[in-house]
């Protein structure tokens, strides 16, 4: 169904009804039962210091900065870092709860006046289910099985800890979820597979690509499709699930890693685009008339003409923070490693410091960045009147939208197996010829072996980061087709790519800096926040004595 078909002569844009199907009106429903946590009273709540805060807030946001995470995913990795640095000094986690809810207000990851000694109670409830599940499932298992079982237990443990914190944001994210789910569940078959187990795979899609959750989260939710949260169980339920759990935390994590989820992932990111326009629709309405405004195509017109115009805005700024921070990440977390290598190791190997390399492999990666981001192109026009028209269809009583199938194979056979082996040849001499064209420049500019090395390291990693920044400019295109060239331009970048996920995502685990803030720094910083809070606590008390 075209645009045109959705349009009028008239100036006023679209006219006339949207009949609304009984999911979006099941969907609309849903909204209105979320409701924000209720703020504790004045003599309940728990307050932080001021002082405490500043400092704290700067901590975060250098720690913050080493780390390349989504930034909907930062609060979650702070209260993992807070519950594994504290349990790991008091095991028995007695009294942590306060201490966990303390320190996330201190960084302001909450409003000052969020919680109260309730709060702070039903968190310790979660810690010392968790704690004593956790004794039960290591104890006597051997160590990789036993730091398996910890490491997935904790992702659950700090799952359910920010969702009981944020309870509005949880409910609303998994009302999208199945939203979504239901829309596209009809859309996607995988030939020889069981519903429940395509069903299974489709839920994991949605939470990578929608709701771009990380593994801890992605374990918590695919965990919650089928069980409860572990915290909502009584002893003895929990007595008689306990013995499965290995299995279950497997079979999750196979579902997690299973290739055909990336199949899958690659149509539900085209399908995303009007989902995301819909849903923030639906909450800058919230308490609204909003079958008004989604039932009547010119005011769904305007809404979806101006918000789309504000987020392609905000995608340019966004673009621009992004690569800001990402050369940040890449210079603190890599280049600065490299670079104070690179001198002292030309000066030994090769008896001399070639200053004009060093110049070039500090200067040529944000460089790089820049052009790329330049050449980034943000939505126009035409892309909102697509996105307008398939709202339409997600919203309408139409039944064709969700009956087109995708259908998916679980192993593709190639048609001609002898080209497959040629461009596989192709593409390893593509990757082969770049390699050695890069040398031939490198050399003529008096590059040594460890400057070569370094200067492919920069530019295959930068590569990756800028890809990946590239995603938020796709984040509101509804692309029909690719460009005539796409193909062409992915063969002969994907090697690298590759090169730079490889040296990102694998080199990442030997972080020098996150081990530096983690041990070293954090435990001590934080301990002496604590006793400057406590030590200002104290002499409020005195001053109110006194008065």
């Amino acid at each position: 169904m075209g645009y045109n078909t959705r349009m009028t002569d008239d100036t006023n844009g679209p006219q006339g009804a949207i009949e609304l199907s009984q999911v979006t009106q099941a969907l609309l429903q849903a909204t209105k039962s979320i409701a924000p946590k209720k703020k504790p009273d004045e003599y309940t709540k728990i307050t932080v210091s001021r002082a405490v805060s500043f400092f704290a807030i700067a901590y975060e946001k250098v720690r913050n900065t080493i780390e390349f995470r989504e930034e909907h995913l930062m609060r979650r990795a702070a209260i993992e870092r807070i519950a594994k640095r504290r349990l790991s000094m008091n095991p028995l986690g007695t009294g942590e709860g306060a201490h966990i809810i303390r320190e996330l207000l201190w960084a302001r990851y909450f409003p000052a006046d969020s919680f109260s000694d309730v709060d702070s109670n039903e968190i310790q409830k979660i810690i010392d289910i968790y704690v004593g599940l956790k004794a039960s499932l290591t104890t006597g298992r051997p160590k990789d099985t036993a730091n398996f079982l910890d490491e997935f237990l904790y992702d659950l443990l700090t799952c359910e800890i920010e969702e009981y914190l944020s309870p509005d944001v949880a409910q609303r994210e998994n009302i999208f979820t199945y939203f979504i789910f239901q829309l596209l569940k009809n859309k996607v078959k995988v030939a020889d597979l069981s519903i429940d187990v395509q069903n299974a795979l489709l839920l994991t899609t949605i939470e990578k690509s929608y709701r771009k959750s990380d593994i801890a989260y992605q374990r918590f939710h695919l965990f919650n499709v089928f069980y409860k949260p572990i915290a909502q169980y009584t002893p003895q339920e929990l007595k008689e699930l306990a013995p499965k759990f290995p299995k279950i935390f497997e079979k999750i994590d196979d579902t997690l890693k299973n290739p055909l989820v990336d199949k899958i992932k690659k149509f539900v990111k085209k399908q995303l685009p009007p989902f995301l326009i819909l849903f923030d629709i639906i909450k800058n309405h919230e308490g609204a008339d909003l079958k008004a405004i989604l039932s009547d195509k010119a005011k769904l017109w305007s809404e979806v003409d101006l918000l789309c115009r504000q987020k392609y805005a905000a995608v340019q700024k966004r673009l621009r923070a992004l690569a800001v921070r990402s050369l940040i990440y890449v210079f603190i977390t890599k280049m600065l490693f490299a670079i104070i290598l690179e001198g002292p190791l030309s000066q030994y190997f090769f008896g001399e410091v070639e200053w004009i390399s060093i110049i070039i492999n500090s200067l040529f990666p944000p460089l790089f960045m820049l052009v790329i981001i330049l050449f980034n192109r943000i939505p126009d026009e035409e892309n909102t009147n697509r996105i307008y028209t398939r709202i339409i269809d997600i919203l309408d009583t139409d039944p064709s939208f969700e009956n087109k199938v995708a259908m998916l194979a679980q192993k593709v056979k190639p048609r001609r197996p002898a080209l497959q082996i040629g461009f596989s040849f192709f593409y390893v001499a593509t990757f082969i010829v770049t390699l050695y064209l890069m040398w031939l420049v490198l050399s003529a500019l008096k590059f040594n072996i460890i400057s070569q090395a370094i200067f492919l390291f920069f530019v295959s990693t930068i590569a990756f980061f800028a890809h990946r920044i590239k995603q938020v400019t796709n984040e509101y295109k509804l692309i029909e087709k690719d460009s005539f060239f796409t193909p062409f331009a992915d063969f002969f970048f994907m090697p690298m790519l590759a090169m730079g996920k490889f040296f990102s995502s694998e080199l990442a685990k030997l972080n020098f800096f996150t081990f530096l803030f983690d041990i070293l720094i954090e435990a001590p910083y934080k301990l002496i926040i604590e006793v400057v809070e406590e030590w200002i606590s104290f002499t409020r008390n005195k001053k109110e004595e006194i008065v």
